[in-house]
């Protein structure tokens, strides 16, 4: 090298980080001017092991074994420590690799129902002395009045429509579909009344089956279920869409 040509380091690097105790991998910076046993400090915090009870791998960015990072006093950028290559800690003090974030291990406390009726200060407690939500019964009848009113017009709805019928389906915030009714009445997969149609065209999200049911058959795409009060039958001839034989 020419002498008086300075090469000059960024003072800092970025590395990827992973450990024994973890399947993730996390990317930080450091500066090379720590040392080891700095750095290992450092780590303590990202990958919840001691110190003290590390050992370093050093990999290239390819992740590529370099060299084990054993001298705890020499400098970070001693080392060929480069961005993006990458650092694992391995942990030898015995802990297992997801031991703290596995929270299945985790026993899980569920206060008994009548034990937290009694609390006073619970968010139960607050519900009830200001009378919101389940607790407001002028507005629970309400709501069971519109769901009875909304069950009605669905029954006298749905009387309307037979199977075999011609219809178009008018959803808020949808374009209007045009179909036939395959399909009329209840269904496994919600409750209260239901009808299949079968679109002109691939518009909808099934084959006439839900959860493994077949209530219908159509090609993938071209059947959807709606609620009866969405469905208005009358005289509604397939359109052509330019399709025939020329």
């Amino acid at each position: 090298m020419d002498e008086g040509v300075t090469v000059i380091t960024n003072p800092t690097v970025s590395v990827r980080l992973t450990s024994t105790l973890s399947s993730f991998e996390v990317n930080r910076r450091f500066n090379r001017g720590i040392t080891v046993a700095e750095f290992k400090s450092k780590l303590e915090m990202v990958v919840g092991t001691p110190a003290s009870s590390m050992d370093l791998q050093l990999f290239s960015a390819s992740d590529k074994f370099l060299q084990n990072m054993e001298d705890n006093e020499a400098l970070l950028g001693s080392y060929p420590v480069d961005d993006d290559c990458r650092i694992h800690v391995i942990d030898i003090s015995g802990a297992q690799t997801g031991e703290f974030s596995d929270v299945s291990k985790v026993e899980k406390y569920e206060i008994p129902d009548d034990v937290y009726e009694k609390r006073t200060e619970s968010v139960r407690s607050f519900m009830k002395k200001k009378k919101v939500g389940q607790f407001n019964e002028d507005m629970m009848a309400q709501r069971e009045a519109e769901k009875a009113d909304r069950e009605m017009e669905e029954k006298a709805a749905i009387e309307a429509i037979v199977v075999g019928n011609r219809c178009q389906v008018l959803v808020a915030g949808q374009p209007t579909k045009v179909g036939t009714v395959m399909f009329v009445g209840t269904a496994d997969f919600k409750p209260g009344y239901w009808v299949g149609v079968k679109y002109d065209e691939p518009l909808g999200k099934n084959d006439g089956s839900v959860n493994g049911k077949q209530y219908f058959e159509c090609l993938p795409n071209y059947g959807a279920f709606v609620k009866p009060l969405s469905v208005k039958v009358g005289d509604f001839p397939e359109e052509d869409y330019g399709l025939d034989e020329m």
